[in-house]
């Protein structure tokens, strides 16, 4: 998944607010005893999920699972993301993934889209593929946040337009949290992304997930007794 194109994504209009939108709490400082039954959150995305060219540890959901805990919350993140994955490689996967996880996650993030940009696949394609997906975890009961991406302004107004509302209307459809724009917390900082100028390091890693952490807490159902 490449970062340079998206990193001017953020130039674009901001997706309109929902109804599913979460709002973003500060991030967590304050470590908390870690309390009640394990939550599992399945994070289903590509490089950006995947941690490329970061040690084990570093990548997105690692980093997550430890804020999670910080907070109280006795969380376990599966790490589903596949380097260079496009929507339609997601909707080809995700019945699988699923099926090999040995209980239903209380929460699944989606995070894709980028490399659908960089390739320049149509807005049309990449909505039917992200559908296939939300329709796949709606058909087993699994609560969705959607990490959302907007499109740079270089592949055309109306090209922008029809990406950036897959997200929110996705979200709203589906009755899913959302997180309108996943990189906004780097899109603009050179110095929290790789020396490729595409992915973020483990710096910006850490500020993604500072900036999204809240929203997904705010996305985990109630714990069944």
């Amino acid at each position: 998944m490449g970062l340079a194109a998206l990193s001017l994504a953020g130039c674009g209009a901001e997706a309109p607010p929902t109804q599913q939108q979460v709002a973003e709490p500060a991030p967590i400082t304050e470590d908390l005893p870690v309390i009640g039954p394990e939550r599992t959150i399945l994070a289903f995305g590509d490089s950006l999920f995947a941690g490329y060219n970061l040690a084990e540890d570093e990548g997105y959901p690692e980093k997550l699972e430890v804020v999670l805990r910080a907070s109280g919350i006795n969380a376990r993140v599966i790490d589903a993301g596949v380097s260079g994955d496009t929507t339609a490689a997601g909707a080809q996967r995700i019945g699988f993934v699923l099926d090999n996880e040995a209980q239903k996650p209380d929460l699944a993030i989606v995070e894709l889209g980028g490399n659908d940009l960089l390739r320049g696949i149509t807005p049309d394609a990449t909505r039917e593929n992200l559908t296939a997906i939300m329709q796949e975890l709606a058909a087993r009961d699994i609560p969705v946040l959607v990490m959302g991406m907007r499109a740079p302004p270089n592949l055309g107004v109306q090209y922008q337009e029809d990406f950036d509302s897959i997200y929110p209307d996705l979200a709203a459809r589906f009755d899913a949290a959302l997180v309108p724009f996943f990189l906004e917390a780097v899109y603009d900082q050179p110095r929290l992304i790789q020396a490729d100028r595409i992915h973020p390091t483990a710096e910006g890693i850490e500020a993604i997930v500072a900036a999204t952490a809240g929203s997904v807490a705010a996305a985990l159902p109630d714990a069944k007794d």
